[in-house]
């Protein structure tokens, strides 16, 4: 499991590394492009349950931790998938766009 880090407050968002590895290529493109956009993911139930969002924009902090020491296997079609719902006025769903593999978070 990896750690995506948000904001100045360095708020964890705890991500699969195969799905954060997808995240940081498709937010890395969007950001050169200026572009910003929704993300957002189901909250597990330890957590409380529900959802929970962010806006990503091209002045918020980002920091991705890997906790695997290889670089995941990149599936282009997840990945052309992931940046079209971006694009979209809801964003992008992790839960929505992750082939089923197990517990995500």
């Amino acid at each position: 499991m990896g750690t995506l880090f948000y904001g100045a407050s360095r708020t964890p968002i705890t991500i699969d590394d195969r799905l954060l590895a997808h995240l940081k290529i498709v937010i890395t493109s969007k950001l050169r492009r200026n572009e910003s956009f929704l993300l957002s993911w189901d909250e597990p139930p330890e957590n409380g349950s529900g959802r929970a969002s962010v806006f990503i924009h091209a002045n918020c902090d980002l920091v991705y931790r890997f906790d695997g020491s290889r670089p995941a296997e990149l599936d282009q079609n997840l990945l052309e998938s992931m940046a079209a719902e971006s694009m979209s006025t809801r964003g992008l769903r992790i839960a929505a766009t992750m082939p089923p593999v197990g517990r995500l978070f």
